[in-house]
């Protein structure tokens, strides 16, 4: 259960928010935000765009090292929300609903 605060954004009011819940065992995004997520992780659009819309994994951690990526609450639930993430159909997925919320 996480939201995910997505700044710098070319459009709008300049900030998007997104949340993304595992709970019942199916990836669930959509636009808003949970009352009570696990954690909140604010990046900018750039940064947000490359992970989750190229599936470029490597530019997360590099955003992340950098200080591009802040993460509060359970970061032990971000590091397992990653390896848990299953086969390529889900990750395109959730590129596509994250576009779709985006555009």
């Amino acid at each position: 259960r996480m939201n995910q605060v997505i700044t710098d954004v070319p459009f709008g009011e300049g900030t998007v928010n997104l949340f993304m819940d595992t709970s019942s065992g199916d990836v669930v995004m959509e636009a808003g935000a949970l009352e009570t997520p696990d954690l909140t992780m604010t990046t900018d659009w750039d940064t947000a765009r490359k992970i989750f819309v190229e599936q470029d994994q490597a530019a997360g951690m590099q955003a992340f090292m950098a200080g591009k990526i802040k993460v509060q609450g359970d970061m032990m639930k971000m590091m397992a929300m990653q390896t848990s993430m299953p086969n390529d159909d889900i990750a395109k997925q959730i590129a596509t609903e994250i576009k779709d919320i985006t555009s």
